[in-house]
């Protein structure tokens, strides 16, 4: 069975996360949604929320996604799942500049992990975790860009 670890802050998961998993699952048999912890982007406090906001959004696809949390280096998580394949998302330009210093510093730490890329859908091409976070915050509506369990969560 191929796995590979789909990672990121997921803060929260969006219907274009979920188009990467969608589509992972094409090339891979299973998905490991790692979520990692960031002292730039959120308080690891944050992170069994987000694990749990993930699951629920998640559910439907069974065993074949798994949501975990990590707080090491991707090569060590990576290697702890016995797969060396990476899947990311790209939007933008500037989404593939980061992936690439990415992709060099990982594969500088451990040259056996691959790398796949997948355009994000054109639908989904605009959307950000940041953006929904912010229409979120300041009442809108965001129905549209989440599961409807993230979308509740947000509504508290």
């Amino acid at each position: 069975m191929s796995t590979v670890v789909y990672p990121g802050s997921f803060n929260p998961i969006t219907y274009g996360h979920r188009d990467i998993i969608e589509r992972a699952l094409r090339i891979f048999d299973n998905v490991v949604v790692a979520i990692g912890t960031s002292a730039d982007k959120d308080p690891a406090s944050y992170l069994a929320g987000r694990i749990e906001l993930c699951e629920q959004a998640l559910e439907e696809f069974g065993d074949s996604v798994v949501v975990e949390g990590f707080n090491n280096l991707l090569v060590d998580y990576v290697r702890s799942k016995n797969t060396r394949f990476i899947v990311r998302g790209l939007r933008t330009m500037s989404d593939f500049d980061y992936e690439f210093q990415m992709i060099e510093m990982n594969q500088t730490l451990d040259a056996d992990l691959e790398y796949v890329l997948l355009p994000t859908s054109r639908q989904w091409s605009f959307l950000s975790s940041s953006r929904v976070r912010e229409i979120a915050g300041l009442g809108g509506d965001i129905n549209e860009f989440v599961h409807p369990a993230v979308a509740a969560h947000y509504q508290q």
